[in-house]
């Protein structure tokens, strides 16, 4: 060890033009060796310490008591709003949602408040997007604009939180939201309004660099709505509740520090929906939560394209353990969204088993997005079965080699993975121009493979003790 740290020394003092036969830079190729030589993992501890969850004021405000009524019928937004003001102006505390169906439009919570969901309790979200106007400032597949509201928003507010055991429904269905996609499997018919054209315009804003407050989409616009977004929020917290039928996103806090996401129960089938997207966020912990989703179930992600870059913050600090994926896209995803990168990512733990999963694990890049992606780490992974790769790493996602943003995966491990069914163990393809550096496995056996793993441009790929279909494998690809 102590050899190797004097070869980095002396590497960085001298430039390493006589050390290195590389395209890194010798700080990049001495942040590789150490990464290599250290358990990455003794960083956990230090980051689980900073992950605090907001604690409240023992002040209950009952939303009833602000002329809430559980009857499914009355639009509540007003007293929500109510209860979340008053209990926001008192100093803080919960406002609690007894139990009864509680129909209601956005509901904006604001600092040191709780929004306490009780057992039995329904939260149920009005279908007409009129309610989610005037528009806010919001982020939609990894841009901002001024949009919908997501149904339960916060900007720039402190300590707070959706806890309880009830139920949050977002009401979507074939005949609401969904459509929007313009998919005929939820709902569109030819000739119907959707997002392709407000999502074009949008993007080319973007690539324009037009100030966010002229970027005015609502109304006629079909973006639809993510469920929870934080907003530029510190101390957040999401634990326990059910969520059901989500326009799109489900948990998606945006540039955000300190959030803790734990025992939620997901079940949303519709398009895009993904179970919990921490995005540009600073020390993150999604621990013991469910997700059986209609799009990745977890994916950590950074901003599209130039917003991504032009706001410059990577998804850092972030640890996944003890979740539970069933159907999806993707079990932990990165990307696509991740222009402003990540690291330091750890996920252990986990179970993923669903023909309808697609993988387990998966990155998701291209020359468009150009994204650094490094230091993720996953140990005691279990997957029961998945329909394409248990372990993804795409270069070619939708533009493909077709942009000038070249993409970075380094330094990324996967210990004691045991998988009992896919159609390949890995499908890990980067560019001739980009490889995809330091992917190592120790310890894991994928059995059942169907074909063989691709894998292609990569560069330090390191096998140990690896088995597929029983046999034990020092090369792939």
């Amino acid at each position: 060890m102590s050899d190797r740290r004097d070869f980095i020394k002396k590497a960085l003092a001298g430039g390493g033009a006589a050390l290195f036969v590389s395209k890194l830079s010798p700080v990049e190729t001495a942040a590789r060796i150490l990464a290599a030589d250290e358990d990455p993992w003794a960083r956990v501890p230090e980051i689980l310490k900073r992950i605090k969850p907001p604690v409240f004021p023992k002040r209950d405000f009952e939303v009833t008591k602000y002329g809430a009524k559980g009857d499914g019928k009355l639009d509540n937004t007003e007293a929500f709003g109510k209860a979340i003001a008053a209990c926001n102006k008192a100093g803080g505390g919960r406002v609690v949602v007894p139990a009864g169906t509680f129909l209601t439009g956005p509901i904006h919570l604001l600092s040191d408040v709780n929004l306490h969901v009780s057992e039995g309790a329904n939260v149920k979200f009005i279908q007409d997007p009129k309610a989610y106007l005037p528009a806010v400032y919001t982020r939609w597949e990894g841009m901002e604009l001024m949009s919908y509201s997501p149904f339960i928003y916060a900007f720039e507010q402190q300590n707070i939180a959706v806890t309880g055991t009830g139920m949050l429904d977002g009401n979507s269905d074939d005949a609401h939201w969904w459509p929007w996609k313009g998919q005929a499997q939820h709902g569109y018919k030819k000739g119907d309004p959707n997002q392709s054209k407000a999502r074009e315009r949008l993007a080319e804003m973007v690539e324009r660099g037009v100030p966010v407050p002229e970027r005015l989409f609502g109304e006629g616009s079909y973006l639809r709505p993510q469920f929870i977004q934080p907003y530029r929020c510190q101390n957040v917290l999401v634990e326990g509740v059910s969520i059901v039928n989500s326009p799109m996103w489900e948990i998606n806090p945006v540039l955000c520090t300190n959030v803790t996401v734990r025992g939620v129960n997901i079940k949303s089938h519709g398009p895009n929906n993904d179970g919990c997207d921490p995005e540009s966020c600073k020390d993150v912990l999604i621990e013991n939560c469910t997700f059986d989703t209609g799009d990745d179930c977890i994916a950590v992600k950074s901003g599209r394209n130039a917003d991504g870059r032009r706001i410059n913050v990577p998804s850092e600090n972030i640890v996944i353990r003890g979740c539970r994926m069933k159907d999806g896209h993707g079990g932990v995803t990165i990307g696509s969204e991740i222009s402003g990168g990540v690291r330091h990512l750890f996920a252990e733990d986990c179970t993923m088993d669903s023909p309808n999963l697609d993988h387990a694990l998966r990155f998701k890049n291209n020359a468009v997005r150009g994204g650094l992606l490094e230091n993720i780490f996953f140990r005691n992974i279990t997957v029961g079965q998945v329909a394409h790769a248990v372990l993804t790493v795409d270069f070619n996602y939708e533009e493909g080699a077709k942009g000038n943003f070249t993409p970075v995966v380094r330094n990324l491990s996967v210990q004691n993975l045991k998988s009992g069914k896919s159609r390949l163990a890995l499908d890990v393809q980067g560019f001739e121009n980009a490889p995809i550096y330091d992917l190592r496995l120790k310890d894991c056996t994928f059995d059942n493979v169907e074909r063989p793993a691709i894998v292609k441009n990569v560069s330090g790929l390191k096998l140990e003790n690896v088995k597929i279909n029983g046999s034990v494998v020092d090369k792939l690809g």
